[in-house]
């Protein structure tokens, strides 16, 4: 079974930076289409961005699109979430998570279509 572990998060200004990382252990993410959820003080956990094992699809949802870029390192076993231009709005718990196969684009912002997650790591933009 494989078990995520994200890192990375904390506080920064609105405008600033920060890079999320996604470490897994116990099977290589190579075989798993990797997204990142997050997750708003009192809002549900809604869909971020998600990247093939080939890394050659993405996807992201409107509110992060050309702010935030998924990518990933198979050899290091490692899913990265750059986010720039940060914004208030963007504070949240964000989560790592995995899923077997890419599929048509409706279903990869569904919770339910993925197996594994993290425990996720807390981001705060001030204002």
């Amino acid at each position: 079974q494989v078990r995520l572990v994200e890192s990375g998060g904390g506080l920064v200004q609105a405008g600033g930076s920060l890079r999320l990382s996604c470490a897994a252990s116990g099977g290589s993410l190579s075989s798993y289409v990797m997204a990142w959820f997050r997750q708003a003080p009192g809002k549900e956990r809604e869909f971020v961005a998600v990247i093939s094992r080939s890394t050659i699809n993405t996807y992201y949802a409107d509110s992060v699109k050309g702010r935030f870029t998924i990518s990933r390192d198979n050899a290091k076993n490692t899913v990265y979430l750059q986010m720039n231009s940060l914004k208030p709005e963007d504070t949240a718990v964000y989560y790592c998570t995995a899923r077997d196969i890419w599929g048509p684009q409706r279903t990869l912002s569904r919770q339910s279509e993925y197996t594994y997650w993290g425990q996720g790591t807390p981001v705060t933009v001030s204002s």
